[in-house]
């Protein structure tokens, strides 16, 4: 195990502090840091929309209907909770260890550096892959005033990118503003369908709590353990985004205090989102075939009329676009973290580092957006189970982290701690653990690429990485800057 103190960086440099406090680390030649200007309301919104609840319920939520039945909803509800003990997870390693990193500094201060390359990896996973998917639901839903083929829908997905790119470059502040406007009609779209669908209802209560799927022959069958575990998988990264808390801590006033607030009120309010539209849709629907199908521009005009479903889908595109937004965000400061940390040559640290007038690391920002407006126009199912993969992968490589989280200097940081500690990291150890040996089971074609990235990564670490480790991925933590109170 690597030590918790991290060795001296160039010769005549003042040594790092140990990770896990709350002391600067600043390089001679590392990038500006980046600026204090939210708290828990900017930090909720800016966090809420990139978990993006409307988004994921009308472009996930849809294809779970497929496989998992009437049991999407309860699906939901079962991730939800493997949620809240990530969430815990996050909420205690967030305030000890805030920075841009997230978590792979969180990681790193806990288990060490090769662990930390390894989580960087994962979550890059994510945050390259997110945002494209999500960018193009939004073609699917402006159908209903713009006529558009496949092709047409992923230009829609790739100008989405390149939007939100140009949004990302701006002031966090006014952003948040911007997001918490497309929030709001976000929250009023899942609100309506919630009320269309419970006032629709064709279905009994009962139906949730004994979930049955649509068989190939048109009958019914009862929803096995099998196909639910194996569905926590796209649920989970349905629910994903809650963590974005931790990315912006350096940007958050008195972050010990607003990262854990800012993660627990997310997830609680985008699980609310998320699942009651879920459970009035899965009631709501004329019959099994409706709901398999996941049609839901139609089963909302069935429900009211065609202009009520037109601008239900325009609230839908605002809010995917309001998703992409806070993800390119998210994403950038990740990899400006990894160019202050020095995780590559020079002249790559010295451009992901650079930041502008606004207080954005821009250069960082375009090499989110671009390369997310390139993939929307490749294939992204594989990609996407990949994701799914990636995401089960890291939620178990932070509550590992969580274990060690309280020994030796560590028990004595001023943090948020968790309830039932260390129950609840141990229990969602297992439980992801048993996600991703159903997916292995169903589909080991996306766990085979995920390990394969894993496997490049810890080439490059042991190659370039380890042998330089006195001047390369020396993970800092950025000051807290002096308390209002």
């Amino acid at each position: 195990m690597a030590e918790a103190t991290l060795p001296k960086v160039d010769a005549g440099s003042p040594p790092n502090p140990p990770t896990g406090t709350t002391g600067t680390a600043v390089h001679p030649d590392g990038p500006k840091p980046l600026k204090r200007s939210i708290g828990v309301v900017g930090g909720t919104l800016l966090t809420l929309s990139c978990l993006t609840p409307a988004s994921s319920l009308f472009v996930i939520v849809p294809g779970m209907f497929a496989t998992q039945g009437t049991g999407t909803a309860l699906t939901l509800v079962i991730a939800a909770v493997m949620c809240v003990l990530a969430a815990f997870c996050y909420s205690e390693l967030g305030t000890m260890v805030p920075s841009a990193g997230g978590e792979y500094a969180m990681v790193g201060t806990f288990m060490g550096r090769f662990a930390a390359w390894i989580a960087f990896i994962v979550a890059g996973i994510v945050v390259m892959v997110v945002p494209p998917i999500i960018a193009l639901g939004t073609g699917e839903y402006i159908t209903s005033i713009v006529s558009l083929d496949e092709t047409g829908i992923k230009w829609a997905g790739a100008l989405v990118m390149l939007g939100a790119t140009v949004m990302g470059l701006l002031d966090l502040r006014a952003n948040a503003w911007v997001t918490g406007i497309f929030l709001a009609l976000e929250v009023v779209a899942a609100a309506l369908v919630a009320f269309l669908g419970f006032g629709h209802t064709e279905r009994g209560a009962s139906t949730l709590i004994k979930p049955e799927v649509l068989t190939e022959g048109g009958g019914m069958s009862p929803l096995t353990m099998g196909v639910l575990i194996s569905g926590l998988a796209v649920a989970l990264f349905a629910l994903q985004g809650f963590s974005t808390a931790v990315y912006l801590a350096e940007e958050m006033d008195q972050p010990r205090r607003t990262v854990s607030r800012t993660v627990l009120w997310t997830l609680g309010l985008g699980a609310a989102i998320l699942i009651i539209p879920t459970i009035a849709i899965t009631l709501g629907a004329s019959d099994m075939e409706t709901l398999t199908a996941g049609d839901l521009p139609s089963m909302i005009e069935g429900w009211s009329n065609s202009g009520m479903a037109t601008f239900i889908s325009l609230c839908i595109a605002l809010a995917i676009i309001n998703a992409a937004i806070v993800m390119v965000i998210q994403n950038s400061r990740v990899l400006y973290a990894s160019a202050r940390d020095r995780a590559w040559p020079t002249p790559v640290n010295k451009a992901f580092g650079t930041v502008n007038r606004f207080g954005a690391p821009w250069v960082s920002t375009l090499a989110v957006g671009v390369p997310g407006a390139v993939l929307c126009f490749v294939d992204l199912t594989l990609l996407g189970l990949v994701t799914s993969v990636a995401v089960t992968l890291l939620y178990l490589v932070v509550a590992v982290a969580a274990l060690f989280s309280r020994r030796g200097h560590h028990k004595h940081t001023p943090a948020w701690r968790m309830p039932l500690w260390p129950a609840v990291p141990i229990v969602l150890i297992g439980g992801l653990l048993y996600v991703m040996y159903e997916l292995a089971k169903s589909d080991m074609e996306p766990v085979y690429y995920t390990l394969g990235i894993v496997a490049v990564a810890a080439v490059y670490y042991v190659a370039y990485l380890y042998p330089r480790q006195q001047k390369r991925w020396v993970i800092t933590l950025a000051d807290e800057g002096t308390p209002k109170d």
